[in-house]
């Protein structure tokens, strides 16, 4: 089962241009909602000095795609060393890759735009049906407004590699994946060869990001699932973070970070989320602490995942029901506002620089407090009862 770009939910999934700084390869599955506070993006970006716009010949390469590009690199700029207040997230020097991104809605592209804005390098992974509409969409500007950084210029992804993180090797692939046309044109898109190609391109990155899942039977309850959709969706949406850091694991750098993305159907019931969906993330979860010791102990690496709220993703829509449960959080959360992919992103920045040096093994929530609620109050039981509501 090929892996889609994850969702608000997490359902579902260039010539490499040499310089000092260290490049962030992220892989696709949450997008970029694409409205921004620019507030909160100056915040971010307050230490990170990013060079003005100007034209130079970039090649996007994932196959034989080329692209002349305006576009402009996250980097220091000449006041680099001049002593910046406060506690700023720097990121500069960094290589990410993340893993999902096939699109500009979610919350992979989100943390791409996030990390780049402190000062990264970003590489992604794309799902390879999905790779020639993402590097078309790329190429033709349509992602132009969605890659604005909190000082006007562009983000950069520096490359683009085909993914299919179902796969670890070539010779898990079989022969009807091969031979599908929606994969003709691609090559090296299993995780080993992805972490290969990574490594001969770039020789090491600092930061991981999962951000793909799928669940080929979400829509079914627990009980309707079958034994292969069940298994897909672990296979896609957790084994693949195992498959990713094991791979990735010998060319990230000491003291990096790896980070995933999670859903509160890992410990709490979401009717609807099915087809093994809630049991992939409590796998996840799982995982991560497990992970944490282990890539602790060999190479110093931090790794968490983040439970992010919904999303009005492209990819949440697949559920049938993201807008009840956006408009479900903003009734019962403590802080009641619609969630921005932006905040989830920044999360991951402040988890990737080395503000978050002591923090590992953690399941870190971003959905404005609804999983501390042990009840929806929005529920007619608790009409007589004075609750506070949010002052605007």
């Amino acid at each position: 089962m090929a892996t889609t770009a994850a969702s608000s939910l997490q359902m579902a999934t260039a010539r490499p241009c040499m310089s000092s700084s260290r490049r962030a390869f992220v892989s696709s599955a949450a997008m970029l909602n694409g409205n921004f506070k620019l507030a909160s993006w100056t915040k971010l970006s307050s230490a990170c000095h990013i060079a003005c716009a100007q034209p130079f010949h970039r090649s996007f390469t994932s196959s034989s795609l080329k692209m002349d590009k305006f576009v402009t690199k996250a980097m220091a700029g000449a006041s680099e060393n001049k002593p910046a207040s406060g506690l700023p997230i720097d990121l500069k020097g960094k290589r990410a890759f993340i893993a999902g991104v096939a699109d500009d809605n979610g919350y992979g592209w989100a943390i791409a735009k996030s990390l780049a804005a402190a000062g990264a390098e970003i590489l992604v992974g794309t799902w390879v049906p999905a790779l020639n509409i993402f590097e078309s969409s790329l190429r033709r500007g349509k992602f132009d407004e969605s890659r604005v950084l909190p000082d006007g210029s562009l983000m950069e992804i520096t490359k683009i590699y085909p993914l299919d993180a179902v796969f670890d090797n070539p010779e898990d692939v079989p022969e009807e994946i091969k031979t599908n046309k929606r994969y003709a044109g691609s090559s090296k898109w299993t995780v080993q060869e992805a972490a290969e190609s990574v490594k001969s391109d770039f020789g090491s990155i600092d930061i991981l990001v999962h951000s793909l899942a799928n669940g080929p039977e979400v829509v079914k309850p627990l009980l309707e699932t079958s034994r292969k959709g069940y298994l897909a969706a672990l296979s896609a949406s957790s084994y693949s973070y195992v498959s990713l850091l094991k791979h990735f694991l010998p060319i990230i750098n000491p003291g990096g970070s790896s980070i995933s993305l999670t859903y509160i159907a890992s410990e709490r019931i979401i009717p609807g989320y099915g087809g093994g969906m809630s049991s992939a993330k409590a796998a996840l979860e799982s995982d991560t602490r497990v992970l944490a010791f282990e890539a602790g102990r060999r190479k110093g690496i931090r790794v968490n995942t983040i439970s992010a709220g919904p999303l009005r993703s492209r990819a949440a829509k697949a559920i049938g029901f993201i807008d009840m449960m956006i408009d479900y959080s903003s009734a019962n959360a403590p802080l009641q506002k619609e969630l921005s992919a932006e905040e989830v992103g920044n999360t991951a920045a402040f988890l990737a620089s080395p503000l978050a040096s002591a923090i590992t093994g953690g399941v870190i929530y971003v959905d404005n407090g609804l999983n501390a609620m042990g009840v929806g109050v929005d529920s007619p039981i608790f009409e007589k009862l004075d609750i506070p509501k949010a002052q605007h």
